[in-house]
Formats: C-alpha cells, structure tokens, sequence
C-alpha cells in the first residue's frame, strides 16, 4: 500500500471506529447502515458531490456548509451530519470512500457478518447477489454482506475478495493465463 493510501486508511479508521461508537451508544447502528447506503449511492450517482469532496478550491466554510446542507437534505442522522461537518472542517472529506467502507467493515464485524468484495463485468441481480451469498456462507460459515461493484474490462465472471482470500473467475484473467501459457510454450 503506497504511503498516501495508507495516511488516507489509517485517517478513514479512526474516523469510523469514532462515529461507529458513538451509534452503537446512542442504539443507532441500523440508521447508521442507512446513511452509509445513502452516501454511497451519492458518490456513485453525483459528479457534483465527488466534485464537493475532492476539490481544493472551496474554502473549509463552503465546502463544511455545502456539506451540511447536503446531508441534512438526504436525511441523515445527526451522528452523520456532524462528522460530515467535522471531516470538512478538518478538509477530511477525501477520505470518505475509506471511511464508509471501514464503517461497512466495523459494522459486519460486530454483527457478525464478513463483507465479500465482488465486482462483476455487469451488474448482479438480487436473485445472483442472494445465490452468491448462499454460496459463500456455505462455504465460510458466516453470514456474508455482498459489497458489489462492476468493471467492464473483466468481459465476464466475477472476481470476489473476501478478507484476505480471493476467487478470480473473470474471462480477462483467463485470457491473460492463456496468453502467458502460450508466450512459455512458443
């Protein structure tokens, strides 16, 4: 892990494990879950609000009050809004992709659950996502929350992570095997 990415992680971690305790306190965990989902979505669905995180050039005041109003505007708890304002204040909203997927981890850990990583060439369906958890729980023994996620370039299959194990079905994957295969045999 480079040294800028570990700094982000490391800033992400201390930030979720806060905010995770402060919801389990005040028995706000599954409203918690909601918030997480909902910015999620948001930086998935919004150059606007990716733009808001990442640009240096609103002041620490614009980027807190844009902020603010944003998560107020999509219903967050105020656990949320608060931290939403203090990583803004601190300029730590980079590291919100960091922070969610920590929150995501604390939160499957205490329930539990473990998180697979499964990024596909095209979107799963419920009914592929609930067959893949079947499958991995089977497999693992423990509940499994399906963190999905797409990437064209795999053509096919599917690449799923799940702590430090990973499964590469992708067709890329066998493609590049059969290329170097191939580069040995010539």
């Amino acid at each position: 892990m480079s040294e800028p990415a570990s700094i982000s992680k490391s800033i992400a971690e201390r930030y979720a494990v806060a905010v995770y305790e402060l919801a389990k306190e005040a028995n706000e965990v599954d409203r918690l879950e909601i918030d997480i989902d909902i910015l999620a979505s948001a930086m998935t669905d919004s150059d606007d609000f990716n733009a808001l995180l990442q640009s240096p050039i609103y002041s620490r005041h614009e980027q807190q009050s844009a902020i603010v109003a944003v998560a107020r505007k999509a219903g967050l708890s105020s656990v949320m809004v608060n931290t939403m304002a203090l990583m803004a204040n601190k300029r730590r909203l980079f590291v919100l992709p960091q922070f969610l997927q920590t929150l995501r981890e604390e939160i499957s850990a205490a329930k539990g659950e473990l998180t697979a990583d499964v990024i596909s060439a095209k979107s799963l369906t419920k009914a592929q996502s609930d067959k893949l958890s079947k499958s991995l729980k089977e497999s693992l023994g423990k509940t499994i929350t399906i963190n999905a996620s797409v990437d064209e370039s795999l053509i096919g299959g599917l690449i799923v992570k799940v702590g430090s194990k990973m499964i590469d079905t992708s067709i890329s994957s066998k493609l590049t095997s059969l290329q170097s295969a191939m580069k040995e045999v010539g």
